[in-house]
Formats: structure tokens, C-alpha cells, sequence
């Protein structure tokens, strides 16, 4: 490849659609154009694009495999402002093949395929942004969407396409698109975060110096908290560069909307892979949860590691746990990816002989048999969290006698019976809390059922990311 750059897409940067605005953002556009420039002055042929915008798969990458794509931006009231691009099919399907070879899934999307996905095939903004300025369809590209694969399998990703350009001797410059964090401003679109501003510095200040590593080191609450549309994308990105020296020209920075905007120009020569390196870092952390978080996330993760390796559960060992096999009570094992929710199975009252079995049992559960999810294996689950709640004796309870923060509750209707744990995020009300647990029990709020409230002790896993 020739050019790797990491691109903006807010459409307000679009003067048809920003209408005087996006003078606000005038810098933006400024760099916007010398990346154009830029590209233009490497006489590439094709340029793949890397969107968070388009259909996003929790285990596969989207490569659309049309020979033409086309988009307009009337979703942003410009409908006349429209595009129609010629795919790159050789490169893509090379790509495919490649990534077929090394166990990376990817989804091919055409006209046809995307309605079983009740989709159209179009042009997203995410890539229409950049191309506004960069391409004016004198390129080709190769469109891909990331899949929430996990940091390192988005980074071989990134080795693909290198490989893949390669392979073809393809004149190419790689733009990510995605916008920094969203949340910089308290009238930004996403809840203000002081996360913000520190994870946009972070992450500059990593791309400036060229310290790829580092991305993959950053603090999860930082990358949770920050509300972005760009890391990911910035993962295969690195990728694509293993085997480079590579540090990145910030050509700009800006955040006036409350949304992070940032251009780099990334600079690079011959160096080594630290592909070996990004696995082990992974795995390290994986081992330092186990060994340095409390007794009950310890247990919970170092099960799940036996279960996948043996398929079978970890028998307990009362000397090693012994503080967790002198009681017995319900136990919640909830597993997290990114901060969202991957797995949570749990027991109201005991139904193992001690609380370590209820722990070890629970979590494979979550991980393998909650119902909302597809079963995990151990590769993801080295992208993922714990946190283990332990029950308190349920007690009756009146409406009024409820908190969701720090009282659980159960109703009852009959045989029918829902739970919802405390402190969950976005659950702050006592009637939201009911519709929930009501939701989960398919019990009526016209029935006359019983209420129940708990507490719970919750244990959670230290970020070892810092």
C-alpha cells in the first residue's frame, strides 16, 4: 500500500448539508483536501475504505461484492449530492479468499444477500464523507465494514489486506473512517463523559508517536466510557502496517459539535511485525485477571478457561476455595464485551453444594447458554469481563420499598417468576426496574403478582489494561 490515513465523516462538513456549519469545522475540511491532495500525488488505482457505518456482524467482517455501489445523502436532506463507485471485485475477492485462509470471517454482500438482512445496498456516510473530498469517483474501492471481532483478529485482518494488495501489486491507499469520542460536550449527541477529552488525547498522542502497541494497552473504561466510531477501525488499520515503523502526522484535531474529529497521515518504513506480541499481551492480561482480581472473578474466569480447554467443568478444590465452599447461596455470573452485555445466567437461591460450584456452573452458563447470545469460546473470551453477584435472602416488598440501586427485586405469578439484578446502567427508576423483571417473567402489570427484594454483594474484575 502507498497511504494510510484515518479519516472523519460527519456529514455537516458537507457544505449542502452543513449550510454555513461546517465553518465550524473549517480546519477539518482543510485537511480533508490535503489528504486528497495527497492521494492524488501517489497515482493509486484503488482505495479501500474501512466504515463503522455499514452492517456490522458481531463475528464477521462485510465486504460488499457488487461491481458498482452507489449512495446519496438524503438522509441529511442533500439527496442530490449523489455517488456511484466501481468496486475493486479482483481485490476484493481476494481479500475474501485470504481472509477464508486464515480463519478471519468475512461476509460477502450484494444486491441480494443484504434483504436477508432486511438491508439495500448503498453507500454509507461513513465512507461517502471521505470519498466527497477524496475520491470524486476517480477510484475505485473495496468497501468493508468492521465485525466486532476482537482487537487482534481485526489487527491480522489488517495483515490481510496488506498481503492481499500485495499479491495483486495494487497501487492502494487505506482510509479509516471513524469519528473520536462523541461524548466531549454535555450538548454533544451521547451523554457528556470526562472520558472524552482524555481518551481523544490518548489516542493522538499514540498515533503522533507511532506507538502502535499502545493501542491495544489502552484502559477499557477510557475506551467504554469515550463513545466512539473509530478504534476498531484504527486496529485493522495497524494491521496493515505490521512489519512498519510507522508514526502518524496529525493534520488536524477538532471537536466543536462535542464529537472528536481527527486526520493523520501515516508515515512509515521498513520495520518488524509485532504480531506475535499483540497475541501475548492478550493472554498476559487473560492470566493477571485470573491471578490478581478477587477470589470470585478469579474463579469464575479461571473455570471458563478449563471448560474450553477440557469441555468439561473445573471439579473445585476445597483447599484452593476453600472461602467459597463453607456457604452456599444464588449466584450471578454476568460476562461483559466492550461494556455491553455478553452472557448473564444466574440461580435465585442455591442449587450447587457451595458457593464456588454455583459460580463455576453459572458461568458457563452465561457463557455458553444464555439464550440472547450465541455461545463464546475462549478467544473471546479474552476480550471479556466478569462480575460475579452474590444473593442476598430475598424478602417481601412493597412497590415503595424498591430501589434499583441497591435493592434487587423478584415478582412472582405463580409458577411464572422474573428477576433483575441492582445497579444495572440505565435502570434507575422503580418502574423501569418492575417492567423489566415483568418483561423477563412475561407476567402482565395488570396481574396481581408478588414482589421480592434482594441485595447482592457484586465482585467485579480490575482493569488490567493501565
Amino acid at each position: 500500500m502507498k497511504g494510510y490515513y484515518l479519516m472523519p465523516h460527519p456529514p455537516i462538513m458537507i457544505p449542502e448539508i452543513g449550510r454555513g456549519e461546517e465553518r465550524k469545522i473549517d480546519t477539518t475540511i482543510t485537511s480533508c483536501k490535503e489528504v486528497a491532495k495527497r492521494i492524488s500525488e501517489l497515482d493509486i488505482e484503488t482505495i479501500i475504505i474501512i466504515s463503522p457505518h455499514g452492517l456490522v456482524f458481531r463475528d464477521g467482517i462485510a465486504i460488499i461484492t457488487e461491481t458498482m455501489l452507489s449512495g446519496n445523502f438524503s438522509k441529511f436532506g442533500a439527496r442530490n449530492i449523489k455517488m456511484n463507485i466501481k468496486i475493486d471485485t479482483e481485490l476484493t475477492n481476494e481479500i475474501i479468499k485470504a481472509s477464508s485462509k486464515n480463519n478471519i470471517v468475512t461476509v460477502s454482500l450484494d444486491s441480494d444477500s443484504v434483504k436477508y438482512y432486511d438491508q439495500q445496498l448503498e453507500l454509507d456516510h461513513g465512507a461517502m464523507v471521505p470519498l466527497y473530498y477524496v475520491n470524486k469517483e476517480k477510484y475505485k474501492i473495496v468497501h468493508i465494514t468492521y465485525g466486532m471481532l476482537s482487537p487482534t483478529q481485526l489487527y491480522h485482518f489488517g495483515m490481510i489486506l496488506n498481503e492481499s494488495v500485495e499479491k495483486l501489486d495494487r497501487k492502494v491507499a487505506l482510509i479509516a473512517s471513524g469519528d473520536l469520542s462523541h461524548r466531549l460536550t454535555h450538548d454533544g449527541p451521547y451523554p457528556f463523559s470526562p472520558y472524552g477529552a482524555k481518551f481523544d488525547n490518548k489516542l493522538i498522542e499514540i498515533l503522533k508517536n507511532g506507538n502502535i502497541k499502545e493501542l491495544f494497552k489502552m484502559n477499557n473504561k477510557l475506551i467504554n466510557e469515550a463513545g466512539e466510531c473509530g478504534l476498531r477501525n484504527l486496529y485493522i488499520l495497524a494491521g496493515a502496517l505490521d512489519g512498519y515503523n510507522a508514526k502518524g502526522e496529525v493534520l488536524s484535531y477538532e471537536g466543536p459539535f462535542g464529537v472528536g474529529y481527527g486526520i493523520v497521515d501515516f508515515h512509515f518504513i521498513k520495520g518488524e511485525s509485532i504480531f506475535g506480541e499483540l497475541k501475548n499481551l492478550r493472554e498476559n492480561i487473560h492470566q493477571k485477571k485470573i491471578a490478581k482480581n478477587n477470589i470470585y472473578t478469579k474463579l469464575a474466569r479461571k473455570s471458563l478457561d478449563y471448560f474450553f480447554e477440557n469441555h468439561r467443568p473445573m471439579p473445585v478444590d476445597e483447599n484452593e476455595w476453600s472461602l467459597l465452599c463453607n456457604d452456599t447461596k444464588g449466584v450471578f455470573v454476568s460476562i461483559k464485551k466492550d461494556g455491553d452485555l455478553r452472557g448473564c445466567i444466574g440461580t435465585i437461591s442455591p442449587t450447587k453444594r457451595c458457593i464456588a460450584e454455583e459460580i463455576v456452573n453459572n458461568a458457563i452458563l452465561a457463557a455458553t447458554d444464555d439464550p440472547r447470545f450465541d455461545s463464546m469460546d475462549r478467544e473471546e473470551l479474552l476480550d471479556c469481563t466478569i462480575s460475579v453477584d452474590v444473593l442476598g435472602k430475598p424478602e417481601k416488598a412493597t412497590k415503595e420499598e424498591l430501589d434499583p440501586i441497591n435493592y434487587g427485586v423478584i415478582v412472582t405469578k405463580g409458577r411464572k417468576r422474573g428477576l433483575l439484578l441492582p445497579n444495572l446502567e440505565g435502570v434507575d427508576t422503580v418502574d423501569y426496574q418492575l417492567q423489566i423483571a415483568l418483561q423477563k417473567a412475561n407476567i402482565s402489570p395488570r396481574d396481581n403478582y408478588e414482589i421480592e427484594r434482594f441485595k447482592v454483594e457484586r465482585y467485579e474484575e480490575e482493569d488490567i489494561n493501565e
